[in-house]
């Protein structure tokens, strides 16, 4: 045993130990916390391999009970990223040279060498490939999650619930980190509480009446960059319409829209710069100055022409040279001439050949633009500018990434883990006969323990000067989360075969004697009920389900006593139990009654909940249907747009994603 490793078997005892060293564990993003969490496990032996100590003569020591071995100790890391210039302050695995490489392939070429007995498998590729499906995660002892999307975090979660394996989830925000252990019925996951929203501003704060430095970072990142050299504000998620915009003043905004993309003519002519600076700071902002009752109670803005701003020959040379200067706050003229050569760095791009340029922190071209034409709106309306730095935090939708931070929340996680094996590793008791011994049995474990062998849910917390980490105890889960509530089985198709929805039908019928039901397949789209006849003879195949990729369809009792919600996942099979082309696993399903939903004080039903990902149905009775009229759906998606609350930076004007 390597002698870092003696104090952990120390520590843990040789059964976890030796259950640490054969487990298999997926480690899902190889970023700031992944590297970090990739050089711990490796340290600590995980998916290594067991090798029985030697005795000081050479011998064995006695042996301990052997669990089930049915995995390969390694390591497996998933990531899709390539590695960037700005990784390096922070992810140590990487170094210079392997800026533009895949981050899983080197991250691993880098732990092996913290201990080369450690096997790891590198992929790089999205974990929402079709190979990354249920089967695949049950191959686990545990899974953890170091991931900086929401959409992801959700995938991976569902993935585990689906797979029945344990999930660590973990983040950072700056000083401040998160660990979460999460186990199917256990305890409550990573759903079961709202997430915060990305924030979003109304399109006419953005375009008429900016009052904030990041309302002008919002319109220069999501209206002038694309409109020039992307795709129309239309697609963009930064700016909404809401209903206290108003419509007139929306329609005006939009002719001016459609007329700079006109002097997208332009580009790569020497007039470029000058039309597009007297475009959008002199006759947008004429015509805004012109509306007196918008300015009764504020500032009027003040128009800038090109002409009057600048006073230099080439200051395109000359802007090339200041937008290296990032932590400087430019001054007016530097800004112009910083705006006047990010244009023409751009123009040059699109003629040689990219169709469209969208906004990327670490592309300095369009970094340079955004914060350029930033500044120049914010002298307009007589607002504070910032620094390049300061508007690439901001803009990027960043909170810096602290290493130390990494650090701690990947030795919080490897701490759970370690909880969780230890409540998987038998300890025979010498009165549990040998019959009754199982590697999960509670006899054999011979103790009671809390959920996940005690782990917990850790915070790091750098406002305390007392007690940095935190914790508390793992949370129930929520009877009517709509992710972990359902109960999860799964259905195996025949390959080649095109099983029918009347055998689908059938077949859960008579397993789970429902009567009265509905299925639904992704996005919540209702493909059978019993008002839905004609669609029992078609093939499952059909509505996109054949179980090649990440299929789940979700099954919901409609019944007056309704059972909980039934979550399939369904797997393309080369053979199938029985004669038929499709079955239903496990053997045995036992369907518990949905709780009721809860009830205010006035008596009034309480809807459980909005989160509601793809593919799992809510609680709500009402689906869309397979082939309902796009009408209907457009006009349900424009109320909702309607309705949309619009959410406001925080006082020192950073937006702060999840």
């Amino acid at each position: 045993m390597p002698h870092r490793e003696r104090s952990i078997a120390q520590s843990l005892g040789l059964p976890t130990t030796k259950r640490v060293k054969q487990s298999r564990v997926l480690v899902v993003g190889a970023g700031g916390i992944g590297c970090e969490l990739l050089k711990t496990l490796v340290c600590c032996g995980f998916g290594s391999g067991y090798q029985p100590p030697q005795g000081l003569n050479g011998a064995q020591q006695p042996t301990v009970p052997e669990p089930v071995a049915d995995k390969k100790a390694e390591i497996v890391v998933v990531d899709l990223d390539t590695i960037d210039l700005s990784n390096l302050n922070r992810q140590f695995l990487f170094r210079k040279h392997h800026i533009k490489k895949p981050k899983a392939i080197v991250a691993k070429e880098t732990a092996s060498q913290f201990n080369p007995s450690v096997n790891i498998d590198a992929h790089h590729a999205s974990i929402y490939d079709n190979q990354y499906d249920v089967q695949f995660y049950e191959g686990f002892d545990i899974v953890f999650n170091a991931l900086d999307n929401l959409a992801a975090r959700r995938h991976v979660n569902r993935m585990c619930l689906a797979a029945n394996v344990p999930l660590i989830e973990s983040g950072t925000t700056g000083f401040n980190g998160q660990v979460q252990a999460i186990k199917k019925g256990e305890t409550e996951c990573y759903d079961c509480n709202e997430k915060p929203v990305q924030k979003s501003f109304p399109i006419c704060t953005i375009r008429s009446t900016p009052s904030q430095p990041i309302h002008c970072i919002v319109w220069a990142k999501s209206y002038l960059l694309p409109e020039l050299f992307g795709t129309s504000e239309d697609d963009s998620s930064d700016m909404t319409i809401t209903d206290t915009d108003d419509a007139e003043e929306v329609a005006k905004l939009k002719e001016e829209a459609e007329a700079l993309k006109k002097i997208r003519g332009l580009m790569g002519k020497s007039g470029f710069a000058k039309e597009v600076f007297n475009k959008v700071f002199t006759d947008d902002i004429e015509r805004l100055r012109e509306m007196e009752d918008m300015w009764q109670s504020r500032k009027k803005p003040e128009a800038l022409r090109f002409e009057s701003v600048s006073i230099d020959a080439d200051p395109i040379k000359q802007g090339q040279a200041l937008a290296t200067q990032d932590q400087e706050v430019w001054s007016l003229q530097d800004n112009l001439k910083v705006f006047t050569y990010a244009l023409d760095a751009l123009s040059n791009r699109m003629q040689a050949g990219e169709s469209a340029i969208e906004f990327d922190k670490d592309d300095k071209d369009t970094l340079d633009f955004v914060a350029a034409a930033a500044n120049l709106r914010s002298h307009v309306f007589d607002i504070p500018v910032s620094s390049e730095w300061q508007i690439k935090q901001m803009a990027g939708n960043i909170i810096p990434a602290i290493a130390t931070s990494n650090a701690l929340t990947a030795s919080l996680c490897v701490f759970q883990a370690f909880k969780i094996i230890r409540s998987q590793t038998p300890v025979r008791k010498p009165s549990v006969p040998a019959a009754v011994y199982t590697a999960n049995s509670a006899e054999a474990n011979g103790r009671t323990e809390p959920p996940l062998g005690g782990s917990k849910m850790v915070f790091l917390e750098s406002k305390k000067t007392d007690r940095m980490i935190a914790s508390q105890s793992l949370v129930a889960p929520r009877e009517d989360c709509p992710v972990c509530s359902p109960f999860y089985a799964k259905v195996h198709i025949k390959e080649g075969s095109r099983p029918t929805m009347q055998q689908l039908v059938d077949l859960l019928k008579v397993r789970l004697n429902y009567e009265d039901f509905s299925i639904a397949a992704a996005e919540g789209k209702l493909i059978y009920d019993p008002d839905l006849e004609e669609n029992l003879p078609k093939a499952l195949a059909d509505f996109g389900v054949d179980g090649t990729s990440i299929d789940f369809l979700s099954v919901q009792d409609d019944s007056d006593e309704p059972k909980v919600d039934l979550v399939l996942s369904v797997k393309s099979k080369p053979t199938v139990e029985g004669d038929d082309d499709i079955a239903l696993f496990p053997d045995t399903i036992i369907l518990p009654p949905k709780p009721p939903k809860k009830t205010e004080a006035n008596g009034d039903l309480v809807d459980p909940g909005d989160i509601n990902p793809v593919p799992v149905l809510s609680t709500s009775t009402k689906r869309k249907r397979e082939g309902e009229d796009d009408l209907e759906e457009n006009a349900a998606k424009k109320t909702k747009a309607d309705t949309e609350p619009v959410y406001v930076v925080e006082d020192d004007g950073s937006i702060l994603l999840d």
